[in-house]
């Protein structure tokens, strides 16, 4: 669903873009009490994750595809406000170095892809949690039900963007309903490789995905007749609370997935593009200011075999967003230590 330059107009564009630039800046004083020592190394491995699996387009409908938006996934695993930050990092990378995604309409993307997304899937996922039983297994339903639904959330606001800036003229119900038609579809997939990665984490480390924190009942003993709290559990050792295998594992998942995997993709234009050209609201489409790069189109300039390029193009994609938004969210989580040194506590008071 990246939206190229020219679909939206620049006095729209420019409203977006401030829109997102709030959101960003919230984004990083909130992520501050996300980042802990949990989230904060895995958080840059999410967001790589995310552009991996988003050059993995599937099929949905005859003649068309769709890929992961990521928002819902970000969110659960790390917490709404890093969530948007991941994905914004992920869109960033995509149109200064890969051409996906207009640059003047890189606040429409953030807005539509990062900010709605992990706003609406995270707000029904914690809602869900409260009234499900208090277990791994409904983590995963909420999961899978707040992917989906924020899927076809993301089609409708770049239908209300499209409504009020739009570049063309056309019947925006038309638009409205087949945007919503074909994302509900593509709904389906994001809800599955959501569900399916959060439960993987779960069940390998659940006290690693932040929607799944507070989750746990306390273990009940019969005590002469009464039921009481068993005793805590004993801390892990440091070494089994590690998160490095965590870390290696997904990395180079990622890194298969892109350089590999990606390669089977499904070569149909996504649901943004067939509904655009079959609408017509791409007739003022316009070059995107990257077209030039050396990674455009998520191919490395000079390499003829298309294997290789493809997978080259997506290995250095995943290896600059992971070095990216690890920088972003290690400066994020030293100055949450900053500002709760005894040092700077001292001076606040």
């Amino acid at each position: 669903m990246h939206v190229p330059d020219g679909f939206i107009d620049a006095p729209t564009s420019a409203v977006t873009g401030v829109v997102a630039a709030g959101a960003i800046a919230v984004s990083l004083r909130g992520a501050r009490r996300e980042l802990d020592e949990r989230t904060a190394p895995l958080a840059g491995l999410v967001a790589a994750f995310i552009f991996a699996v988003q050059m993995l387009n599937f099929p949905v409908a005859a003649g068309t595809s769709g890929h992961l938006l990521g928002g819902a996934l970000a969110a659960i695993l790390v917490g709404p406000f890093t969530g948007v930050l991941c994905v914004s990092v992920v869109l960033l990378m995509q149109g200064i170095l890969f051409a996906d995604g207009g640059l003047t309409a890189l606040g429409v993307n953030i807005t539509d892809m990062a900010i709605v997304t992990t706003v609406v899937a995270y707000a029904l996922f914690r809602g869900l949690v409260k009234l499900l039983p208090r277990t791994r297994r409904s983590v995963t339903v909420a999961s899978f039900v707040a992917a989906l639904v924020s899927v076809p959330a993301a089609a409708l606001a770049f239908t209300l963007l499209y409504w009020i800036g739009g570049t063309t003229d056309v019947a925006i119900g038309k638009v409205a309903t087949a945007m919503v038609g074909v994302h509900v579809l593509i709904g389906i997939g994001e809800a599955a490789i959501t569900a399916l990665t959060v439960g993987a984490v779960i069940a390998v480390r659940p006290d690693l995905v932040y929607g799944a924190r507070g989750l746990t009942q306390k273990l009940k003993l019969r005590v002469g007749g009464e039921l009481v709290d068993a005793p805590d559990e004993e801390p892990a050792p440091a070494a089994a609370r590690s998160h490095r295998a965590l870390w290696i594992t997904g990395l180079v998942t990622s890194l298969v997935l892109a350089g590999f995997v990606s390669f089977y993709a499904s070569a149909d234009p996504d649901g943004l593009e067939k509904v655009a050209a079959d609408k017509g609201i791409d007739k003022k489409t316009e070059e995107h200011a990257s077209a030039d790069s050396p990674l455009a189109d998520y191919g490395v300039e000079d390499v003829t075999d298309a294997r290789l390029s493809g997978g080259l193009a997506g290995v250095i994609g995943v290896g600059v967003t992971v070095v990216a938004g690890s920088a972003v969210f290690w400066a994020v989580r030293r100055r949450r230590s900053e500002d709760t040194s005894p040092a700077h506590t001292d001076t606040a008071v």
